[in-house]
Order: C-alpha cells, then sequence, then structure tokens
C-alpha cells in the first residue's frame, strides 16, 4: 500500500469497493497501489458527477 493510506483507510476502501461496486478482495489486493489509486480516483469522479447529474434533475 501507499504509505500516506492509513491501515484504517485501506480497509474502509477496500470494504466499501467490495460491498457497493462489487470488487473482489482478491482483485483489491492484486492491483498494483498506484492502479488501485487511479481506480478510486475514477470512481469518486464518477460518483460526484452522478450525485451532480441527479442534482440537476430537480
Amino acid at each position: 500500500m501507499l504509505s500516506h493510506d492509513s491501515l484504517m483507510n485501506m480497509y474502509y476502501t477496500n470494504f466499501s469497493l467490495m460491498q457497493h461496486h462489487k470488487y473482489s478482495l482478491t482483485e483489491l489486493e492484486e492491483m498494483i497501489p498506484f492502479e488501485r489509486q487511479i481506480y478510486v480516483h475514477l470512481l469518486l469522479k464518477y460518483l460526484e458527477e452522478e450525485k451532480e447529474r441527479l442534482e440537476s434533475k430537480k
């Protein structure tokens, strides 16, 4: 893992990715650290865009 990522944050992020976005623990553990960081960043960007889209529909 990346040194700036706390152990608790790693578990919390893994749990969220597994429960809400259907990643498996094996997939997450086999990712290269920067690869995992990229996927998390892309997911956050997608969720922000989706939230904006839903808010604009109101």
